[in-house]
This record gives C-alpha cells, structure tokens and sequence, in this order.
C-alpha cells in the first residue's frame, strides 16, 4: 500500500484517538502528539534551535505566504512534531527560492521540505529523509478549457524549473518546447491567464492549486511515476539518521496519517486515486 494511501485509510482511525492537547504541547497551531525529546538531537545546525529549510508558496503544505505568518499546514506541522520529538519547544523556518533549495545553494539548516521528489540523481547533492508521501505527476487545467490525454500531446504545458515534473514533461512525454517557470505560483499564473494550456506537476501540488484557485482550474489526470516526498539534508550530517528515525516513528505511530487527513484530504476534497491516469 502506498504511504499516500495510508495517510488517506488511516486518518479516521487515528482522528478517534486523538485526546487532548495542553498550549503548551503546541507549535504554531499545530498539536504535538510525540513525547518532547524521545529521539533527541544534541547538535543541530545552530545552536539552541531547529531549522527548517523551505520554499513558497506551497498552500495547505504550508498555509502562508511567508514565514512570518505561517502557523500550519501538512509539511510545517510535520517539521514542528520532528523538533518536538528531538527536545525543542519551537523552531525556525527559512524561505528560498526554489533553485536555491533544490540546488544546495543554502546551508545551516536542519532539515528542508518542500514538496521534494526523491530521484537518484538528488541523491547525489542531499542525503534524503524517510520519505512520507507518495508522488504522481498530475496535469492541471483551466476548467473553461480543459485538455484531455489525446490533447495534452499538442497543448503548451507550463513546467517549473528544475523539478521532476519538469524532466517528466520533456523526456517522458516528449515535449519540445515547454514553458520553464523559476517558480510554482509564476507557472500557476501563466495558466490562469491562459499563457498555457496546462501545467504539469506533482499531483498533490495540482489538488492544492485547483482548491487555490476556487473553480478556475481543475486537474483532470495524472502520470504513475512511482515516486515519493522527502525531506532533503545536507550531505553526511550526523544527525540525518536520527531525523529519518523520528519521521519512521510519526509514520508507525499515525502521526503522519492523522495531519494527511487535516491538511490533505481534508483541504482536497477529493482522493487523489480518484483521478484518472495518463498513459505518456
């Protein structure tokens, strides 16, 4: 069973468990459901604190525009149970862009998500979490003019830089001459304004813009790839393994399952497996 499946199966079950939380087992508005410092990490990046590495937006991932305001979401809620878990009250979230993420251009974090694909090839730059969530390719519409899977061979597809969906658009299906954004929400404009046909990108990232966008676009299909979300973390870091550990346990123990269901599913409205897939 996929980890998208488990999050979306388990959610009710672990909803029922859920007892009450204190102000002070809060981060954000995010309710703690680990034991402050079960798995503790003694050396952080800095000092007295945990860093968390990001890039925005990313709406219902992280439910603000910029740091300063954003109290929640499926990504920020998941960093904050990670620092609790390893001994911390708070923690600290950093804004990149998305090149500089995603090309080691920072340093002195913790750990960084960001809606991250794990490939071979960014194994190369960054020792990944233990990923949890699963990631097709989906393709994302304006509801006034949708395409199809016989019309998305000679539609203009917006891509974003430098991600996965972006290789998938070109080597996979094969498009000469995409429309290469440097950001998430330039692509999502483009389309909204009808300089693409459509965008191509991870399916859970289509389902919070087609919320986002209030009826405007709609995602009417999606690619297997058979990948999967992680965290990314500098290179050999000693304390890479023990933040893998903590992520396995907030698997094991539902934690994952309960914030995919308040922040994914939820939010969604729909279950991604519900979307009808492509063949490239």
């Amino acid at each position: 069973m996929s980890i998208t499946k488990r999050v979306l199966l388990a959610a009710a079950a672990v909803l029922s468990l859920a007892g009450p939380v204190s102000a002070a087992d809060m981060i954000g508005n995010c309710e703690m459901s680990g034991q402050k410092g079960s798995i503790p990490i003694a050396n952080p990046a800095t000092s007295g604190q945990f860093t968390v590495l990001t890039s925005l937006p990313a709406p219902i991932w992280w439910n603000g525009d910029a740091v300063e305001v954003i109290k929640d979401g499926m990504e920020y809620c998941m960093a904050a149970e990670i620092a609790w878990r390893a001994g911390y009250d708070n923690m600290v979230v950093r804004a990149t862009s998305w090149e500089a993420f995603i090309g080691n251009q920072e340093s002195g974090y913790d750990v960084g998500f960001a809606q991250t694909s794990i490939t071979e090839e960014r194994k190369k730059v960054f020792d990944f979490t233990t990923p949890y969530f699963s990631s097709d390719m989906g393709v994302i519409t304006r509801a006034d003019a949708p395409v199809d899977e016989a019309s998305i061979k000679t539609a203009k597809i917006g891509i974003q830089q430098g991600t996965t969906g972006a290789t998938f658009v070109t080597e996979v299906l094969g498009v000469k001459e995409p429309q290469i954004y440097a950001e998430q929400g330039e692509m999502f404009a483009a389309l909204r304004a009808g300089q693409v046909d459509a965008a191509i990108t991870d399916t859970s990232i289509t389902l919070a813009e087609e919320k986002a966008a209030g009826g405007k676009s709609i995602v009417v299909g999606q690619y297997r790839t058979g990948e999967s979300y992680g965290g990314i973390m500098l290179k050999d870091n000693p304390n890479n393994a023990t933040i893998s550990k903590i992520i396995q346990a907030m698997i094991d123990d539902g934690t994952i399952a309960k914030l995919g269901a308040k922040y994914l599913a939820a939010e969604w409205g729909k279950d991604p497996a519900t979307i009808p897939y492509f063949k490239p």
